[in-house]
């Protein structure tokens, strides 16, 4: 059985991230792990910045944060009972937001988190700069849901040679083998370079865990049309590599899983060495 947890922030409620969380159930037997956090990471109003975060904050602590994220954990309760998933509830209101976040993805096999509502009150545009510390930091994979999306149907994992996306991949077999028979495209794209290395390492390790797995080469592809080409695919699951503090791995870079992400247009795996 995995741990898998979904942050909550103060005002904001998933339901995205539950169905997703109960898809998977269907598929293998979890247990759920609510983290009920403050609307804002009081530390920035206190003089703390564990974070790096430097951001304006206007937002003060009030008794109707409180109820609003009561009012969450009592709609996450009744949600999880009525789906029969085991789950847990943790609270962390009272000051704290991302540092102990952080500390949760450290015993936790995954995090799933909505690509659209996760502190949305600091900004619309996904991925803000919350959702980017917790992509930069988190211990363990993160799955980001939009609210409306289809059941996986087919995955696509983007591949460019580097460690890291080697290492989603491994990841991704292991934390969710029952995924892997579904079709897979491995995407592979080299911006200067067609050559994209180790494909017949790679191939040979996919073959193994994709039974059905197809390549295909977007060299010549812009990033724009590229990220069109996945967005077409609804049913599709994105595989990618580390978030790095600059870039989304080097050949994908912002245009393509960033704007995956902020369009809200399929569900994308992550994961960082």
């Amino acid at each position: 059985m995995k741990k898998i947890i979904i942050a909550f922030d103060g005002r904001h409620f998933s339901e995205g991230a539950l169905n997703m969380a109960a898809w998977l159930n269907e598929k293998q037997t979890i247990l759920v792990t609510g983290i009920f956090l403050s609307p804002i990471d009081y530390r920035e109003m206190i003089g703390y910045h564990d974070t790096g975060l430097n951001l304006p904050v206007t937002f003060i602590s009030t008794d109707l944060d409180q109820e609003e994220i009561d009012s969450n954990i009592s709609r996450f309760e009744e949600w999880c009972e009525k789906k029969e998933l085991e789950y847990r509830v943790h609270k962390d209101a009272e000051l704290y937001a991302i540092p102990e976040l952080i500390t949760e993805t450290r015993f936790a096999d995954m995090l799933i988190l909505s690509s659209e509502l996760f502190y949305e009150n600091l900004g619309k545009q996904q991925p803000n700069e919350y959702m980017r510390s917790i992509l930069h930091q988190s211990e363990c994979p993160i799955l980001l849901v939009p609210e409306k999306h289809h059941p996986p149907e087919n995955l696509v994992i983007a591949y460019d040679g580097k460690p890291s996306s080697v290492h989603a991949i491994k990841l991704f077999c292991q934390l969710l083998p029952e995924l892997c028979g579904l079709s897979t495209l491995l995407v592979t794209a080299g911006e200067n370079n067609p050559d994209v290395p180790d494909m017949d390492r790679i191939t040979e390790l996919l073959t193994r865990h994709f039974p059905t797995i197809e390549i295909r080469s977007l060299i010549g592809e812009t990033r724009r049309s590229l990220g069109r080409w996945i967005a077409c695919r609804p049913g599709s699951l994105l595989i990618t590599g580390a978030y790095a503090r600059r870039q989304l791995f080097e050949s994908f870079k912002e245009s393509f899983a960033t704007k995956i992400i902020r369009e809200h247009n399929i569900p994308v795996f992550i994961a960082h060495t």
